[in-house]
């Protein structure tokens, strides 16, 4: 029997499923997570979806070779589609684009009861995502970064629930609460600001109106990664900031 190992990234979404936990892994690919959570007694129970057969026959073959292949049940469908809500109380949906999970999450609203955990890692535009979540019933409890081959990945831990509004940078960053104590932070805020400074550049030369309203946001975001670079810098150092806290404050 194989022992799978999990990269960075995999790691840190897999260290965050509590122990007897009935997982969903949506989008399972190879199939690594419900492998490492079986092979290490943390799942109760384990479902493995993707929406390509192609993916999902390299996952019952990872599951195989690593003698779990019984423990693990394997679904071809979308996102959740097929997935039974009494058999999942977490759900796991990473390597997709932020859009992609919102849509999955919409489509099983089921997700947002019954204190049910869900441990979301989008690829790409977080912000769309943790604007959805809290205008859709959902709370974010916990924010993570986690650095892979040169590339800082947010991952979000939400359930049902009521939050405040975020502020406009606190969409791409997640909420400074959760996420100050993050040590990749400041390296994150860097990353975000140089590429929205890129995009601010570009929109600028843009007469659309669409791109105007897009610019003024981004320029609001901007602003909010400077505040929090500041507010970090302060914190790290052992001062106060108060007058970054009330300008970052929603």
């Amino acid at each position: 029997m194989e022992t799978v190992s999990l990269s960075p990234r995999l790691l840190a979404i897999a260290t965050l499923v509590p122990q007897g936990a009935k997982v969903a892994d949506v989008g399972t690919d190879h199939g690594y997570i419900p492998v490492w959570l079986v092979q290490r007694q943390i799942a109760a129970s384990v479902i493995a979806t993707d929406i390509r057969p192609g993916p999902l026959k390299k996952a019952v073959l990872s599951a195989r070779k690593a003698g779990v292949e019984d423990k693990i049940k394997f679904l071809l469908c979308d996102g959740l589609r097929d997935c039974p809500p009494e058999e999942t109380d977490t759900v796991i949906i990473s390597g997709m684009g932020g859009e992609t999970i919102r849509n999955i999450l919409e489509a099983a609203p089921w997700t947002r009861c019954d204190g049910r955990r869900l441990i979301l890692q989008p690829m790409t535009k977080p912000e769309l995502l943790r604007l959805w979540l809290s205008n859709s019933g959902y709370a974010i409890s916990g924010e993570k970064l986690v650095k892979e081959a040169g590339v800082i990945y947010p991952i979000i831990l939400a359930s049902g629930g009521k939050q405040p509004p975020m502020t406009r940078a606190e969409l791409y960053t997640g909420r400074w609460g959760l996420i100050s104590e993050d040590p990749l932070l400041g390296e994150y805020l860097e990353q975000l600001a140089s590429k929205t400074g890129r995009a601010i550049k570009g929109l600028e030369r843009s007469k659309r109106a669409e791109d105007r309203v897009r610019l003024d946001k981004l320029r609001e975001a901007f602003e909010g990664f400077y505040l929090m670079r500041k507010k970090l810098i302060s914190k790290r150092e052992g001062k106060d900031d108060s007058d970054a806290d009330s300008k970052n404050d929603t």
